[in-house]
């Protein structure tokens, strides 16, 4: 049961592919269970074509992959900034506007919170990245404007934002016994977020800690990223990418990208696009490429593959090699991948995001001997050869992983109950 008789504060991370709600409890966990006593709940949404109903997190993949009629949407959270927002996806005949989508899932996400946590959330701290859209300030806030409309609709009174790697830093120096100065790497699902923070138990006292933070940055580059290359590179040559046409032109691109990026997959499917993809067909010097093409658009399986590859690349962030099942398209069929070929294909983000360190370092005015420690935090953190760069970048600095999934959250909690007691 809920008590209404007084209020709380949460911190609150909407992640690109995982989100959690922290509660601040001296003693105890600030993150609460969401999902079947798990900690996060993956950032998806299932909707059934028969009644609408919506199922979430892991609920909602499992439903999309025990084969149920339905819709499956990923990767909300790049909806914010873009002028999808304001537009409506297809849903049973019926038009759904992307806010309201983003609505139900922060609406689900607080009434999981608050049955976890046994009180009403009025509060609440939110995490942002530091960019939601990269060189673009007016979209930037607008994005927040939007994340701050939606917190409003489900119910949150009072609403503060506080950029993500800076609540992974006040995580981190709960944990301390010394000052330390700290370069936070938060590699999430949709963006790299890097803040140079100065930590101790005695500065965490304080209530304005803008003088701490010496400098944050970001790019709008993360794990759906990584997936994304990941199948351009690797995936989608077996679908026809980077093949010709009979008359000699190269087999056009959208489609693909479209099925290697999570907010797009569904518009593969639709008449337009199935028009098309039957057109490739025809025309195709490999036509058994695009056979596999039809096929996989067909069974509206463009989800099923994209988790494919993304455990993939999770496998390849822990073992050198990895396999991808493709007997759902084609009986039998299946493809080898090693480290190297996710490398490869990550090559240029990697440098995107190796840059932007050096540049947060340069314009703080602060040396690599300086940093003390280099606290990971993110799921997308954990890929080698990120860290063997940003490890080649701060020789000197000691380097600690948090709760890849959980910092965030925590220290969104401890946000909280500073600014709202």
């Amino acid at each position: 049961m809920i008590t209404t008789m007084h209020s709380g504060a949460c911190g609150l991370d909407f992640g690109t592919s995982n989100s959690t709600v922290g509660w601040h409890r001296p003693g105890q966990s600030a993150l609460l269970a969401l999902e079947d006593g798990k900690l996060t709940l993956p950032s998806a949404v299932f909707f059934h074509v028969d009644d609408l109903h919506a199922s979430y997190g892991r609920a909602a993949l499992k439903d999309h992959l025990d084969g149920h009629e339905g819709r499956l949407m990923r990767s909300l959270k790049s909806l914010l900034g873009t002028a999808l927002i304001d537009q409506t996806t297809e849903l049973g005949g019926r038009a759904l506007p992307f806010r309201k989508l983003l609505e139900q899932f922060i609406g689900e996400l607080k009434r999981r919170g608050e049955l976890a946590a046994g009180r009403e959330f009025r509060q609440g701290v939110l995490g942002r990245p530091v960019f939601f859209v990269d060189d673009d300030v007016k979209a930037d806030r607008l994005a927040e404007s939007t994340l701050r409309e939606v917190a409003l609709a489900v119910g949150f009174t009072d609403v503060a934002f506080q950029f993500e790697p800076i609540a992974a830093a006040f995580d981190y120096e709960s944990q301390i016994s010394g000052e330390e100065t700290v370069l936070v790497v938060d590699i999430g699902g949709g963006t790299s977020d890097f803040s140079l923070v100065r930590l101790s138990p005695e500065r965490a006292r304080a209530s304005d800690r803008s003088s701490d933070i010496l400098a944050s940055g970001g790019v709008h580059i993360g794990g759906t990223d990584f997936d994304k290359y990941l199948s351009l590179a690797c995936v989608m040559p077996l679908f026809g990418l980077n093949g010709t046409l009979k008359s000699g032109r190269q087999v056009p691109s959208a489609q693909y990208f479209n099925l290697a990026t999570w907010h797009t997959i569904n518009f593969a499917y639709t008449r337009k696009a199935l028009v098309e993809i039957a057109d490739l067909q025809r025309h195709a010097q490999d036509k058994t490429k695009l056979d596999r093409l039809g096929s996989l658009v067909r069974q509206r399986a463009g989800h099923w593959l994209a988790l494919q590859v993304e455990a993939a690349k999770i496998s390849l962030s822990e073992q050198p090699a990895a396999q991808i099942d493709l007997g759902r398209i084609e009986p039998g069929e299946s493809l080898q991948l090693a480290r190297a070929d996710f490398n490869d294909a990550i090559a240029h983000l990697v440098v995107t995001i190796e840059l932007t360190v050096q540049n947060l370092l340069r314009d703080a005015g602060i040396s690599p001997a300086q940093i003390d420690t280099v606290f990971f935090t993110g799921g997308s953190s954990s890929v080698p050869r990120l860290r063997e760069k940003i490890a080649a970048l701060l020789p000197e600095a000691r380097r600690v992983e948090g709760d890849l999934f959980g910092s965030i959250g925590a220290g969104l909690a401890l946000d909280a109950k500073r600014k709202f007691g």
